[in-house]
């Protein structure tokens, strides 16, 4: 009579292979299901803010560069800026805008991103031209859509929390 442990030593291979195919079917069957099943998952949150099956959705991607028009009189290009940091304001408000920033100086003259909360690239260009230093060519854009998560637009309650000062 065979023992087990006999049986294994006489077929290694065979055993190890057994034991790797059961390894690899785990790691396959845990995977799916942790691709499956959400436990956390808020259909209302999700429906509200427009998800889709991954939690993400369209946008508009404007890339604020440094506009054709150059004006020389520092009074009317502080007051385009302030009308420009009003728009981005509003606009937040509003829920259309929900990421700004400025970039880093760069060779390629970009200035800035919107992420706008819209669908079309045509109701992405009426919300721009109400941007007074867009209207008067010291910012020019370039558009693109982009597929973002869903919850972009809920991160501007916390960043309220966390400012300290207006810009």
């Amino acid at each position: 009579m065979v023992t087990y442990i006999q049986f294994i030593r006489k077929n290694k291979n065979l055993v190890m292979k057994i034991l790797f195919a059961i390894l690899i079917t785990m790691c396959f069957n845990f995977q799916s299901k942790a691709q499956n099943e959400k436990v956390d998952y808020d259909k209302a949150l999700a429906d509200s803010l427009g998800a889709d099956d991954y939690g993400m959705k369209s946008y508009i991607l404007i890339i604020l560069k440094t506009g054709s028009n150059i004006i020389e009189d520092k009074a009317v290009t502080d007051s385009l800026f302030r009308g420009h940091m009003a728009t981005i304001n509003k606009l937040a408000k509003e829920g259309k805008l929900v990421v700004a920033g400025p970039l880093q100086k760069n060779d390629k003259t970009y200035r800035g991103i919107y992420i706008l909360n819209v669908k079309t690239i045509e109701e992405a260009n009426e919300l721009l031209l109400t941007d007074p230093a867009i209207k008067a060519k010291i910012l020019d854009t370039e558009i693109f859509q982009w597929y973002g998560s869903a919850a972009l637009p809920v991160y501007l309650k916390t960043h309220d929390k966390i400012q300290k000062k207006k810009i």
